[in-house]
């Protein structure tokens, strides 16, 4: 058994914000209230001083493999996880053979029971990712798929994406999607404004996003499936995300903690680790993601972790590969940015983290409760620290450097240690 003592537990699920202890006995969560220190537990944490919270879940990463295992492994990925304070995690399908077919989605759901952590995985909307024909989305499910998404590829046939609405609707799973429409695009990875100017770039507009995020609000209110809009850039597209929400569209938004971070300025000190899809854009633009976060509109807060190697982030801006790491840096951007600029509250943090990407893939979780999965992050909310070192293979990260507030101390999956702070 393991005792964690004198923690300041945040349940965002029953409003729960109060200075507890909890016991875990096996995988569950025993008792939650007032204990004494004795040698029945195989472990005490001393928590006073922490924050107890639901496991945080990422339902937005890129782990590589198969066939990009130079940049990012399915165990490495779980390392950097756990590190972060994610205890379940769900891959993107974009890999090499993509998860079009049951062999590679079987393949990363059982590398992933390896790790230990929860790795789930999407399948591909589309046979192939090449946006044409919808691919068997009752057999990827019923292998194991928890949604489905040619994240990294846009999909522009309206009529397509329809008929995946349609079907995720049958199957009750969500959809995500990448919103960029490729035809309004002159060079990906940068907002096409002032800086862009500068570089002689034509860049990506914001307009490129907007068109297919309205374009997938109005058919997911008329086709009633859940969909999720991922990496939101554009103010704008808040906007429509707020106005389907109101008419009663099942719409779900997702935000990466460097687009509420930073702003296109970022390019010019940060160079290619500062390049991704969709670009940072606008202060303006930040602002209303950080509003859509407060007003809720913006459900979710997820990494788009995409590991790049240094070879690949070293070539000029036009040919480098877009897209940074994000696990170990995302609780304390959330907590730097968010929470210490009055924001949002750590309990709001981590509904945004836990509890409603559990309740958008119908998840176990988001929750602290007795009888429950132990799955839990521990972290000090006031402690400093320099981003330098990763568990993952790669350090595409913009915020090498920084100083940031927010440090995981303990990471706990099924009720054993998985992660701590040395």
């Amino acid at each position: 058994m393991i005792l964690i003592k004198d923690g300041r537990v945040i349940d965002p699920k029953r409003g729960i914000d109060d200075v507890l202890d909890i016991v875990i006995e096996g995988k569950k969560i025993k008792k939650i209230g007032k204990y004494q220190r004795s040698e029945e537990y195989d472990r005490i944490i001393e928590a006073k001083g922490l924050t107890v919270a639901p496991g945080l879940i990422d339902v937005h990463v890129h782990f590589r493999d198969p066939g990009f295992t130079y940049k990012e492994d399915i165990q490495t990925g779980a390392s950097s996880a756990a590190a972060g304070g994610f205890t379940t995690v769900v891959c993107m399908a974009n890999t090499k053979p993509c998860a079009d077919n049951v062999d590679t989605l079987k393949y990363i759901l059982e590398e992933g029971k390896k790790t230990p952590i929860h790795v789930l995985a999407s399948g591909t909307v589309t046979e192939g990712m090449k946006g044409s024909r919808l691919t068997d989305m009752d057999a990827l499910k019923e292998a194991g798929a928890v949604g489905f998404t040619d994240d990294g590829i846009p999909l522009t046939d309206e009529l397509l994406v329809q008929s995946a609405m349609e079907k995720a609707a049958e199957l009750g799973v969500p959809l995500s999607f990448h919103e960029e429409d490729p035809n309004s695009i002159a060079q990906n990875g940068i907002h096409a404004g002032e800086v862009a100017k500068e570089m002689g770039l034509a860049g990506a507009p914001s307009l490129a996003e907007e068109i297919l995020v309205a374009r997938d609000c109005i058919l997911a209110l008329h086709t009633g499936a859940r969909i999720n809009i991922q990496h939101i850039s554009s103010g704008n597209s808040v906007e429509w995300i707020r106005l389907a929400k109101r008419m009663g569209a099942d719409v779900w938004a997702e935000v990466t903690p460097h687009h509420f971070s930073l702003d296109e300025q970022a390019v010019k000190k940060k160079g290619t680790y500062a390049k991704m899809n969709p670009p940072l854009r606008t202060k303006e633009d930040r602002y209303k993601l950080i509003e859509g976060i407060k007003d809720g509109t913006i459900d979710v807060i997820a990494t788009d972790h995409a590991p790049h190697s240094e070879e690949e982030k070293a070539r000029p801006f036009t040919e480098a590969p877009s897209g940074i790491i994000g696990l170990e840096t995302s609780l304390a951007l959330g907590i730097t940015n968010l929470v210490r600029k009055g924001h949002v509250t750590i309990m709001q943090l981590m509904e945004k983290m836990s509890l409603n990407p559990a309740r958008l893939y119908g998840l176990e979780g988001g929750s602290v409760e007795e009888g429950k999965e132990a799955s839990l992050v521990i972290f000090d909310e006031k402690e400093m620290w320099t981003v330098e070192k990763f568990a993952s293979k790669s350090c595409n990260s913009p915020f090498v450097g920084e100083q940031l507030y927010g440090r995981v101390k303990y990471t706990v999956c099924a009720g054993k240690i998985v992660y701590e702070d040395a």
